[in-house]
């Protein structure tokens, strides 16, 4: 059974970056080809949800990069279509060895051994009244036996800017909102470890920061659902355009998108 649909921190990024991207993903559901770094992402995902099915003194950086090939291998048995993405065995070794390097960072990060997870790849969902539906993945969750709750999640880029960061922002306060609201307690720390360069951000929500992420969904629900109403989603060019899979059907590259009626978009997005 489909789910209903949701937005989530990556769809309301997809949408400020640019609303023609939002719909080709969200509403035509285009199909887009897999990239070495998000599959990357995904990899090194794995390898630390999986670290914690260790023994705590298991928990060690040997036995974490050695996770990523076999993981590797698991994914590719899934999805063989995988093994396009690099072009000789050379440049297989050096993506894995990219991994195994994201790995490794993360243990200057962090030491394994001394949490205990209550949550990883926690699914969150809950319904924002006269709003959207939320719903979002959060990649570790410990809660202290005073019940206060940390959120983690793990990103392998590097450290934005101080004067950037936004949009990871957003995606922590985002998930510090449903958990406040789906379990009654506000996150003490939400934290994001940034596994190219060993940076981290950490967030303490308080009240308005709550408040505050709240209104800024209800405002961007807002102008995803005029779009809705009208059938037109936009294209907004920026130097990102560069790493677009969607170029073919963008009318800044000399694509048409498909055809779109507003009751095809409103009905895709839930929007009454």
């Amino acid at each position: 059974m489909a789910r209903r649909p949701a937005l989530s921190p990556s769809r309301a990024s997809d949408f400020r970056q640019c609303p023609l991207m939002f719909r080709l993903r969200t509403i035509d559901r285009i199909p887009e080809p897999p990239s070495a770094a998000a599959t990357l992402g995904t990899l090194v995902h794995s390898v630390l949800e999986d670290l914690f099915d260790l023994p705590a003194d298991a928990r060690t950086e040997e036995a974490a990069t050695a996770a990523v090939a076999p993981g590797w291998e698991r994914m590719l048995a899934k999805k063989p279509e995988l093994a396009d993405l690099h072009e000789d065995d050379a440049a297989l070794a050096s993506w894995l060895e990219d991994g195994r390097a994201r790995v490794r960072t993360y243990f200057t990060l962090e030491n394994p051994t001394r949490l205990e997870p209550t949550g990883r790849e926690e699914f969150v969902e809950l319904q924002l009244p006269n709003g959207p539906l939320l719903r979002g993945i959060i990649d570790r969750v410990e809660t202290a036996p005073d019940g206060s709750i940390r959120l983690s999640d793990y990103k392998t880029g590097k450290t934005p800017h101080p004067r950037y960061g936004t949009k990871e922002r957003f995606q922590m306060k985002f998930y510090a909102l449903l958990v406040e609201r789906l379990k009654g307690t506000r996150p003490a720390l939400l934290q994001l470890l940034f596994l190219k360069d060993g940076g981290t951000l950490m967030l303490r929500p308080t009240a308005e920061d709550i408040a505050n992420v709240e209104a800024e969904i209800r405002d961007l629900w807002a102008e995803i659902a005029a779009c809705a109403r009208t059938a037109e989603f936009r294209a907004r060019p920026s130097k990102l355009c560069d790493w677009c899979s969607f170029q073919a059907l963008c009318p800044q590259f000399g694509g048409t998108p498909p055809e779109l009626t507003a009751d095809k978009a409103m009905t895709a997005l839930g929007v009454a």
